[in-house]
Formats: structure tokens, sequence, C-alpha cells
């Protein structure tokens, strides 16, 4: 009998790059999964700043914020001073709340206290809420005064809160 076969060096060569091969694959797989899991939002306050509108009696507080993480965020609800704007809305109902992300504008109708699903926004976007708040003289009622400190907070659905301190001029 006239046998031939590889001899053991190709067989050697070839179990090699087989094993090679699915060490890479293995590799880029396990990247794709941590990549899923390692994800998380960061939402960074830029600033927040009040203005005040002599004509109507009111406040325009503005914030700028930026989502730096990896992953999207949803914002679920604003606090001011604390209390969940809808507390502030049906005290005096000339509050009015619009978050702009990415030429989309959004109202309060869609933070969660209000019957909505939160506003996304998703990494690596910028989002300006305004908010506009009645001061003294306002035919509402003052909810807020000159000099006062207010603390604006954005809370996102994964339980993540992000304050900045302003004062009302």
């Amino acid at each position: 009998m006239d046998r031939k076969g590889i001899s053991p060096v190709i067989a050697t060569v070839i179990i090699v790059a087989v094993a090679i091969a699915i060490a890479i694959a293995v590799a880029f797989w396990m990247t794709g999964i941590v990549g899923l899991f390692t994800g998380f939002e960061q939402v960074k306050v830029i600033n927040v700043y009040a203005t005040w509108d002599s004509g109507t009696s009111t406040w325009t507080i503005t914030v700028t914020l930026r989502n730096t993480g990896t992953a999207d965020a949803t914002i679920d609800e604003i606090f001011l001073n604390g209390k969940p704007y809808s507390y502030w809305d049906n005290m005096n109902n000339s509050t009015a709340v619009t978050i702009s992300v990415g030429g989309t504008d959004y109202t309060e109708t869609s933070l969660v206290s209000m019957g909505g699903t939160g506003v996304p926004l998703p990494a690596g976007s910028s989002a300006t809420i305004t908010l506009t708040i009645p001061g003294p003289g306002h035919a509402g009622g003052a909810l807020f005064e000159h000099g006062q400190s207010l603390e604006v907070k954005i809370h996102t659905a994964s339980g993540q809160e992000y304050p900045k301190l302003t004062t009302l001029p």
C-alpha cells in the first residue's frame, strides 16, 4: 500500500492558522459584547442662566446640556428647588417648558409627570431647555422672587440626576 498524507509540519501550520482565526473571531465577538454592556450616559449641564421679562413678570430659565456618554439618555423629569416641574405647573398654569434636542422641540407634556415618556437625548447630542416661571407682580401670583437661588435638576430615566444652581436676577 502506498499511502501519502500531509507532512507533520504542514498539519501543524494548518492547526495553528485555524486556532489563530478562531481566537481573532472570539476577540471581536467579546469586544462587541463588552461594548454593549459598558455603555453609559453622562449628561453634562453646560450652563444655566435666568433672564427677567418685566413686561410679563416672568423669568426665562435656559439650561444647556450635552450627553457626553456612550449611551442614549432620556430626560424624564425636571426639578426646580427639589420639586418636580408638575408641582410648579399645578400651582400656576402660566409656567412653560420647551426642550430642544437636535432641532426637535418637546414640551412639558413629554415629561413623565405630565403623562409623557420622556425626552430622548442621544449620545453625543446637545439640548436646550427653556423654562418660563412667574415672578413678582405676575397675575397668577409669584412663585419665585428676585435674588432667590434656583436649583435646576435634570433627572433621567436611568435614575441619574444632574443639578445646577443659578440666581434669579
